[in-house]
């Protein structure tokens, strides 16, 4: 039985990796959180300073989940979206973070300084949102509200009715 593939993109900080995991689990489909990927696979190719973070080697990402993403069924975490092939997505889902909300989950993983204000900046002025729109057809990206435990259970059923319904229309 064939299943879509998802991407879930966003600031970090705005709950893919929660939305991501129990989506996988509710729906039976394979999760993959690419910096944690990139991390066990060293798929890097330096470092930033300024960010005090490894910079990623996208076409390393690429080479590593072209075969798992040509199966279907795989939900893919990752705070950037331009790089991956527009073919292997379905649909995808920007998470949206009220500010207050974000800078304290940002504050709490240890961001700090300009790696703090910039990830902010980077919500205020929807950088990933425009990011999707402008790699994939209009039609298929969807902003989702990730502020609260509500959001969380309303964002899971909506994706998990358009999972089955996908899978209605495809098989």
């Amino acid at each position: 039985m064939r299943r879509p593939n998802v991407l879930l993109t966003g600031t970090p900080g705005v709950g893919k990796t929660t939305l991501g995991k129990e989506l996988a689990s509710r729906a039976g489909m394979t999760y993959i959180n690419v910096g944690d990927m990139a991390k066990e696979g060293e798929l890097y190719e330096g470092f930033d300073e300024e960010y005090d973070c490894p910079i990623l080697d996208e076409d390393r990402v690429i080479d590593e989940l072209e075969d798992k993403m040509s199966e279907g069924g795989v939900i893919v975490d990752y705070h950037g979206c331009d790089f991956f092939p527009e073919r292997w997505f379905h649909i995808v889902f920007v998470l949206r973070t009220e500010n207050s909300f974000l800078y304290d989950r940002l504050e709490s993983r240890g961001y700090k300084g300009k790696k703090l204000q910039d990830n902010i900046q980077c919500e205020i002025f929807q950088t990933l949102y425009e990011e999707a729109m402008l790699s994939y057809r209009e039609e298929i990206v969807h902003q989702l509200p990730s502020n609260t435990p509500e959001d969380l259970e309303r964002n899971l059923d909506q994706i998990m009715q358009w999972i089955e319904q996908w899978m209605k229309d495809n098989n």
